[in-house]
């Protein structure tokens, strides 16, 4: 594509894009425009009475601004290319807000870096809309990358949002560049647009993933969820997900972790497990998402399972739904790291019906949403049986269940 130059005067020269050039970014701009308009529709091909799948992802990598990946100046770029390419947008945190969906997306360049972008819904479904600008949240240094995003909106007035920062370990030998480091970050605002940055979280553990912000106070102190470890992949000591006190959050520094929800042999949660979202409160008990991991085959897989805790002692496990709740399914299960569910956000509509609306990233590489009600999630968890532990304790639950049911054909 080829730039006129015209001249003004003797000092001035203006670069003019050529009818290709601005063809070809008519065509960009349309295209996209298209794209962010398609409506998504419940996929009719899935129905298990638990939850609605839907027929696309939610928020891709395509659906980031033009502005965010192309550079318009024609003098610049007068191939009109892709100069901050975006890999891929998921695993994001969700509030309702205004009268609409957001999200706190993870955008991933082609660099590997990732940042924080808010985008917005007025159904939480489709029609997504990034705003003007990624998230400008102050650094602490060392920090290398950042990641998935749980947002809290807390009773003490601040909304808070506890993200993985991740910096390689200083330990590490000089040729070691794989040795890395994860904690805490933890940031507030109260209108999303400017962030105050806090120290990371400090607990007795050496790392620290899918921390957590229990949205009210336990005993006037602020509650987290944590998933203690030993490495940067390893759980080691590790237990499962665990809980800790905090008295003062400006400081970061947690009391011990007590494991509230631990892992467990040959099962969804073998290899690990770590808090989702911040829990959900209903009138039965507080409703937790969470991800277990267990190692197969092609990999780790990723799904998604539930539980709930006590109103008045949410540390306190009242309901272990056994099995996953929610796995990839179809092309969910394929992307940059394939296999995986994994989810850090959801709301709930101010509706009649209760609506939950579950986002959930789809191996590292898309967001998808589930929907599904606060009444049938709550009976998911409370009359779904635990898991046996053991296929002669499995096999007597699917009995008692068909000889339930032929009972029931019989009257």
């Amino acid at each position: 594509m080829k730039i006129k130059t015209v001249t003004t005067n003797k000092q001035d020269q203006v670069a003019v894009a050529s009818p290709a050039w601005r063809a070809r970014l008519k065509k960009l701009r349309a295209a996209h425009a298209r794209f962010l308009g398609r409506r998504n529709r419940v996929d009719r091909d899935w129905d298990n009475g638990v939850f609605e799948r839907f027929e696309h992802p939610v928020i891709t990598g395509a659906h980031i601004p033009l502005e965010w990946r192309y550079d318009l100046d024609p003098t610049a770029n007068p191939f009109l290319m892709e100069r901050l390419a975006v890999n891929c947008a998921f695993n994001p945190g969700a509030f309702f807000w205004k009268g609409k969906a957001h999200l706190v997306v993870r955008v991933e360049g082609n660099d590997r870096k990732s940042f924080f972008a808010i985008a917005e819904s007025p159904n939480g479904i489709d029609r997504w809309r990034f705003w003007d600008e990624p998230l400008d949240l102050p650094e602490l240094k060392p920090e290398t990358n950042v990641y998935d995003m749980r947002v809290t909106f807390h009773e003490d007035g601040w909304i808070y949002g506890a993200f993985c920062s991740e910096s390689r370990n200083p330990a590490a030998a000089p040729g070691d560049l794989s040795s890395a480091v994860a904690q805490a970050g933890i940031v507030r605002t109260r209108d999303f647009r400017k962030w105050e940055r806090l120290p990371n979280l400090r607990t007795p553990a050496s790392q620290q993933r899918n921390v957590v912000l229990h949205p009210e106070f336990i005993g006037g102190q602020y509650a987290f969820y944590t998933r203690p470890m030993d490495g940067f992949i390893d759980v080691g000591s590790g237990g499962g997900i665990g809980w800790t006190l905090c008295k003062d959050i400006a400081t970061g520094v947690t009391g011990p972790e007590a494991i509230i929800d631990t892992r467990a042999y040959h099962t969804i949660k073998e290899t690990k497990n770590g808090q989702g979202p911040a829990p959900m409160k209903t009138s039965s008990g507080w409703l937790h998402l969470a991800h277990g991991v267990r190692a197969c085959a092609s990999g780790l897989r990723y799904v998604l399972y539930m539980f709930m805790t006590a109103l008045d002692a949410p540390s306190r496990v009242i309901a272990r739904p056994g099995g996953f709740f929610l796995a990839p399914h179809g092309g969910e299960g394929f992307g940059d790291v394939s296999n995986v569910a994994f989810s850090n956000g959801w709301l709930q509509l101010p509706d009649k019906a209760g609506t939950v609306l579950i986002y959930y990233g789809g191996s590292d590489s898309r967001c998808y949403v589930a929907r599904s009600t606060v009444a049938r999630l709550v009976d998911w968890c409370l009359r779904t049986p635990e898991d046996a532990l053991t296929t002669r304790g499995s096999l007597d639950q699917r009995l008692a269940l068909i000889r339930a049911n032929r009972a029931l054909a019989k009257r």
